[in-house]
């Protein structure tokens, strides 16, 4: 399963698109600043996209294209320790 949008790159200020993969149910994200460029893989998520993958794929799922509630619990639970490091590091300041 492929999910791809574009956002804002932090370091540039410029388009950057965006690509989540999950194969075998790992995922991988990999990103690339012009639309017919080369990817450049290994991409740490952040929240945010993890957001992003999250709302697509509860989309994707009431419209039957090919998502199940294990897709979708599987996200929540990476998101929520994704939001408790946050909070965690938060906390250490």
């Amino acid at each position: 399963m492929d999910i791809k949008w574009h956002d804002v790159d932090p370091e540039s200020g410029e388009r950057r698109y965006l690509c989540a993969e999950r194969f075998a149910g790992v995922w991988a994200f990999k990103w690339k600043l012009q639309r017919r460029g080369d990817w450049t893989k290994n991409l740490s998520p952040t929240r945010e996209m993890w957001e992003h993958i999250l709302d697509t794929l509860q989309r994707r799922f009431w419209r039957r294209q090919g998502v199940e509630e294990a897709d979708i619990t599987q996200v929540k639970r990476i998101l929520a320790d994704v939001i408790r490091d946050e909070e965690r590091r938060a906390g250490d300041d």
